[in-house]
């Protein structure tokens, strides 16, 4: 069919990353997973995604994409790009990609998964949080 564009499904070899990702972004108030473009996606009920997890297109492996404040993908790239990226069709919004077979460090992948839930969360969902 015209206009209709193939996307790579989730199928690593390994889930204990989606349930370790699951279990990170579901601990946050208001989140909800779900597919987009078959991949597990995680965003406020009613809002927009914040983190996503993909294989990364060239090899395969696991990454993880996520919002960032403006400036921070520049310097996560720059500081570390062995585990930093800037992802495709998201990357010019300023998301960050991180390898997810390098150094995995789960504290490190709740801290970004917080910051970009901060980013898309609502006043009172970041009440709740800091409560």
């Amino acid at each position: 069919m015209p206009g209709n564009v193939a996307h790579p499904s989730w199928a690593p070899s390994d889930d204990l990353i989606l349930e370790g990702l699951r279990t990170v972004c579901l601990a946050l108030p208001g989140v909800e997973e779900r597919v987009n473009h078959g991949m597990p996606t995680f965003g406020i009920v009613g809002r927009r995604a914040f983190a996503n997890l993909h294989e990364h297109q060239a090899d395969g492996r696991p990454t993880i994409w996520f919002k960032a404040a403006p400036g921070v993908q520049d310097e996560l790239v720059e500081q570390e790009p062995d585990r930093f990226f800037v992802p495709p069709y998201l990357g010019p919004r300023g998301w960050v990609g991180l390898r997810l077979d390098v150094d995995l460090d789960w504290d490190e992948v709740a801290g970004v998964v917080e910051e970009a839930w901060r980013l898309t969360a609502t006043k009172r969902l970041i009440a709740e949080m800091d409560g």
